[in-house]
């Protein structure tokens, strides 16, 4: 039998390895338009959500979630939009590096996002880290002759989403499930549109076609089924450590399978981004450990606090 730990951490493998090698199917599609492929995902990711709901008869819950989940909800969906979109536009014309980078900094975004929004003070070390991000960007930035915008969008748009999903304090299937269906109504006219136009694929480019574009929920609500069976096994900071899995599927993908270029000075940029990654990482495994150091201080020298607890 295995244990929930143990459990926890193959869910949450799941999750990220599905999420980093998801760019192989997206590559199958390269002959449909990103918009269309991003309908399609959010159309048969709420026929998906909305069947597993029912099977597990918590389709009444949507009625309960209040005014202000629903409207935190709202504004995750568009966000996700947001990175969808671009995620997807930017896999099928040979930008999945670029992807690789966004989701890098997404944990060092996510850290910054702490600051601007909900005034956060930072220590040295993560000072640091973000002093490493934003030389990265700049050595990015002239290596491309341009902001690295796909990667930044990415990072940016799934931070804000994590904090406004973290506000919203709604279980994961749930959320897709109002997150999809703000979404749907515009995603199905939009194929609606295109069907009658005979401009969409999901007809005309034949069976393999079809069945891809339907399974875009499946592929969008596996993992994410996986990563909410893992978050409630295992402690945030192995989810933390698991997440760069990702982006690094992600990036050998790019560059071994698809064989992107990446020029000397880009390796660069990576290379301070890693860097920045691991100082960020040790800084959160330090300051857990003293923080488990000061709790058995307190349990030794106060045993009677404990025991009346």
């Amino acid at each position: 039998m295995v244990s929930g730990s143990r459990s926890g951490v193959l869910y949450g493998v799941g999750a990220y390895a599905l999420w980093g090698i998801f760019p192989l199917y997206i590559k199958l599609l390269d002959e449909t338009g990103a918009i269309e492929i991003l309908a399609h995902r959010v159309v048969w990711s709420l026929v998906l959500v909305l069947g597993l709901l029912a099977v597990v008869r918590h389709v009444g819950r949507l009625r309960t979630l209040g005014r202000r989940a629903y409207g935190l909800l709202t504004l995750a969906a568009l966000l996700i939009c947001v990175n969808w979109g671009v995620y997807i536009w930017a896999v099928n014309n040979d930008h999945i590096v670029e992807t690789a980078l966004g989701y890098f900094i997404n944990p060092l975004v996510t850290v910054l996002l702490g600051v601007l929004v909900f005034g956060e003070r930072l220590r040295w070390l993560q000072w640091s880290a973000l002093g490493l991000a934003l030389v990265a960007v700049v050595v990015l930035t002239v290596d491309y002759g341009r902001p690295p915008w796909i990667a930044l969008t990415l990072a940016f748009s799934f931070g804000a989403y994590g904090l406004v999903k973290k506000k919203a304090n709604v279980d994961a299937v749930e959320s897709l499930a109002v997150e999809t269906a703000v979404l749907f109504v515009p995603c199905l006219a939009y194929l609606l549109v295109l069907g009658a136009t005979d401009a969409g694929d999901f007809v005309s480019a034949g069976w393999g076609t079809t069945l891809l574009l339907a399974g875009c929920g499946i592929v969008t609500a596996v993992p994410l089924l996986c990563f909410g069976a893992a978050a409630v096994r295992v402690p945030l900071t192995t989810l933390g450590t698991l997440q760069y899995l990702t982006p690094t599927l992600q990036f050998l993908l790019g560059v071994l399978v698809y064989r992107e270029t990446v020029p000397p000075v880009r390796w660069v940029g990576f290379a301070l981004i890693w860097l920045a990654l691991v100082v960020l990482t040790a800084e959160v495994l330090v300051r857990r450990r003293r923080e488990r150091r000061a709790a058995l201080d307190r349990l030794v020298l106060d045993p009677a606090a404990t025991a009346a607890r």
